[in-house]
């Protein structure tokens, strides 16, 4: 059995555990665009989200992998999509052919060691963007603004049975498999702990999307019932956490 301890100090015993504790997204912590969070500011971009920027000016916060293809995504409908980089370079954050990709698409422009310093009035209209060599800043016309520069996963609170990568999302599957105490291999979502599972966005390689989340729940639950199907010779023994 699987003990997971709670807060009030309770305890609840299991033959398997389903990790599903999401996220925390890191926030550009500037006030006035906090406040137009949901009104042209967005932590994200989804389908719905690059539909009512369409046909106009757009910027993507991020040097890494989810700001390239949040790019060519709203690259799709917006006029313009300019990505904001804090680094030089893309290089050592992103994979070559997302660069590529970005450096060939006609309405999109890279900013290098830019930052954003500000903008608001209501709903987001423009933009106010701080060259970082310079210190100078200007005011650009913006009609959405997409911030991805990563995220936190809720597991500080899990076990060292349970691996993570160096950012602290958990392994699961073949990625677990460096860690893993059985003869069998780990199913799909199985982390490092036999009959523990990790799906959505806290777990390493998730696409970061609610449709994606939803669909390894469902998968996970059909995992589950696999695992409690094995012969009791496979079964682990007590773990807590």
């Amino acid at each position: 059995m699987h003990v997971v301890g709670l807060e009030d100090r309770s305890q609840v015993r299991s033959r398997a555990v389903i990790i599903a504790a999401g996220v925390s997204y890191r926030r550009l912590g500037i006030i006035e665009l906090e406040a137009l969070a949901g009104a042209g500011v967005f932590y994200g971009a989804s389908t719905i989200e690059a539909q009512a920027v369409a046909g106009k000016p757009v910027f993507v916060v991020g040097g890494g992998n989810s700001a390239g293809q949040a790019v060519l995504h709203l690259a799709r409908y917006a006029e313009q999509v300019t990505l904001l980089v804090r680094s030089q370079s893309l290089a050592a954050s992103m994979s070559d052919y997302l660069t590529r990709e970005i450096g060939t698409a006609a309405n999109v422009h890279v900013r290098y060691r830019s930052e954003v310093a500000g903008g608001g009035d209501g709903r987001l209209e423009h933009l106010l963007i701080r060259d970082r060599a310079s210190g100078q800043t200007e005011s650009v016309p913006a009609a959405g603004l997409f911030i991805l520069i990563g995220a936190e996963p809720f597991t500080g609170w899990l076990p060292g049975a349970i691996a993570r990568d160096r950012w602290g999302f958990i392994l699961t599957g073949p990625d677990a498999a460096p860690h893993w105490p059985l003869a069998r291999a780990p199913f799909l979502f199985e982390t490092s702990t036999p009959g523990v599972f990790a799906v959505g966005d806290v777990r390493h390689g998730s696409v970061k999307r609610v449709a994606s989340a939803v669909g390894e729940g469902s998968v996970a639950i059909r995992l589950v019932h696999d695992y409690l199907a094995l012969a009791p010779s496979h079964a682990p023994g007590p773990r807590s956490g």
